[in-house]
């Protein structure tokens, strides 16, 4: 009898921990939503990868394009990509039968409305990790019900390797950005060494090689310059310090674009892998969103004469630049093509719009790619990121570069004096008399036409990278031997 109540009591105590398990599941998967996608594939798959994305920016999407690399090259292996709800949405657009999005807390509190800085979701984000990517890995295993076999993250997040050290996997980390602008991360702790915070602006970085035609105004802020504790420069800096630790680290680059960099940059990981230009390897789809009609549009031009602006996904430069820029568009009378967000009749100068009908097209959404390639293309005026920058080597368009945060003013200055395909606005900033400047010399002189040929050198350069037998691929055959 003793027996058979111990035999009862066990199968109670058995029966109501499994049901406090499937109600704090269900009441978790409530208010995170972590699976929206079928588990199909997960059952035969040998091999099973965490993705870890960095959702804003335009982190996300270079990374989903190497992992869909990875996924044509890996038979047999799922990848689950992790990042924050509103970045799954707009990256998904559909579908992919071996990458499956699951989604992590944003760390926003329940409730939130944004009134703030762009930065202040990504701070709020920033506090919430690593804790709320742990907590959806350890989800992910339960709902699949594979351990995971390999990380590969935003190399942003040094909490990867100690992610990696717990489950006693490899940890691939990826660089978004270009290669100097991951050199000055590493090295911030001499740099600030060597300068003052918040000293003067024009100081050389003549102490690091290859970097005397970069200035201290030239680095992002936050790295000597702003307040070097805040969030994002934190995040940085632990990146500096903890990434030798990754088993490699890729970057979507090639290898000729900034030789000396990364051959420095060779000596300090035991494994870099320049595996970019995504956009001219990726796994693109047969068609092209151009609801708009842009590309033909673009075809009623001549070579070379259009001019294509436009400034990224996060930041419309302030009314008086656009205006600035509305007056010197004007008054060149260049075609211009703009994809523009927001209102244009609110944010542009009254009249611009109906006095440039007939030369102009403004429009929500562009197919950027795809338009740089385009041979009516004469000038690119961006913000300086470093996927327009890559874009632009592909499309062969030189670039004037209007910078606002991150790496961008690096970017832009390294575009100028380095490599010679583009450079900065006067003062770093839309002016009439600057822009008016810049269009003209880019679109009508014999230096525009030298600048050309630069950045022709260059798109040269970056295909043969991505050839059979190129740098590119064959680092991309070392990742997936690391990764597989």
């Amino acid at each position: 009898m003793q027996t058979i109540n111990q035999n009862l009591f066990f199968l109670i105590n058995l029966s109501i921990a499994f049901h406090l398990i499937f109600i704090t599941h269900k009441s978790w998967r409530k208010t995170n939503p972590l699976r929206e996608y079928p588990m199909e594939g997960y059952r035969n798959a040998s091999k099973h990868i965490a993705v870890l994305a960095f959702p804003f920016g335009t982190h996300a999407v270079p990374l989903l394009n190497l992992i869909r690399q990875l996924s044509e090259a890996c038979p047999n292996t799922m990848f689950s990509f992790l990042s924050i709800q509103q970045s799954n949405n707009s990256t998904f657009r559909k579908n992919l039968d071996k990458i499956k999005p699951f989604n992590v807390w944003d760390g926003l509190p329940v409730g939130y409305s944004f009134w703030g800085t762009p930065h202040e979701p990504v701070d709020y984000f920033l506090k919430a990790v690593p804790a709320n990517f742990m907590k959806a890995i350890d989800a992910v295993v339960f709902e699949t019900g594979k351990p995971f076999d390999c990380l590969i993250t935003d190399a942003f997040y040094a909490f990867g390797a100690d992610i990696a050290d717990e489950l006693n996997i490899p940890w691939v980390a990826l660089w978004t950005a270009s290669p100097r602008a991951l050199l000055v991360h590493l090295d911030s702790d001499i740099i600030r060494h060597h300068v003052r915070i918040n000293g003067p602006k024009d100081k050389p970085l003549d102490f690091l090689p290859d970097f005397s035609s970069i200035r201290i105004a030239d680095l992002p802020n936050g790295l000597t310059s702003g307040d070097i504790d805040a969030p994002m420069p934190a995040l940085l800096h632990k990146m500096g310090v903890s990434l030798s630790r990754a088993t490699a680290i890729a970057t979507n680059s090639y290898e000729d674009l900034d030789n000396t960099v990364v051959n420095m940059l060779k000596l300090r990981f035991s494994t870099f892998l320049n595996v970019g230009p995504f956009n001219l390897v990726s796994v693109s789809s047969s068609t092209v969103d151009d609801s708009h009609g842009t590309l033909d549009w673009m075809s009623k031009h001549e070579a070379a004469s259009v001019v294509y602006i436009s400034f990224g996904s996060v930041i419309t430069p302030p009314l008086h630049e656009l205006q600035a820029l509305c007056e010197a568009l004007e008054e060149c009378e260049f075609p211009y093509l703009w994809s523009l967000r927001g209102n244009p009749e609110k944010q542009l100068p009254l009249g611009f719009l109906e006095r440039t009908s007939s030369k102009g097209k403004i429009v929500p959404w562009a197919p950027q790619q795809k338009i740089l390639e385009h041979p009516s293309v004469g000038v690119f005026v961006s913000h300086g990121g470093w996927n327009s920058v890559l874009e632009s080597i592909n499309g062969c368009v030189p670039m004037i570069c209007r910078p606002f945060f991150g790496d961008q003013q690096l970017n832009t200055r390294t575009v100028e004096v380095v490599w010679g395909f583009g450079f900065g606005l006067e003062g770093g900033t839309l002016t009439k008399k600057g822009a008016k400047k810049a269009l003209k010399l880019i679109l009508c002189s014999q230096e525009g036409k030298k600048i050309r040929e630069k950045i022709r050198v260059q798109k040269e350069l970056a295909c043969k990278a991505v050839r059979p037998n190129g740098s590119s691929n064959e680092n991309f055959k070392t990742l997936v031997k690391l990764v597989s």
